[in-house]
């Protein structure tokens, strides 16, 4: 595993990981911890959302009456 905290505490992602994620230099990171985790979610821009769940399957979803 590779040392990614640098001694001024920034945080660096391995280009074998940027690369497949589509990261771009500069880009907005949503922190999120969580039961002793560090989640980092990229911002996207909303034009860049549109059609992302195209061909998603609905299958399985919960029906109004399973819900609270």
């Amino acid at each position: 595993m590779e040392t990614v905290l640098s001694p001024k505490y920034q945080i660096l992602i391995p280009k074998k990981l940027r690369e497949p994620l589509g990261l771009k230099k500069g880009q907005k990171l949503q922190i999120i911890t969580k039961d002793g985790l560090i989640i980092l979610i990229p911002e996207i821009n909303i034009k860049e959302m549109r059609g992302f769940l195209k061909g998603v399957k609905k299958d399985g979803l919960r029906e109004d009456r399973e819900r609270l």
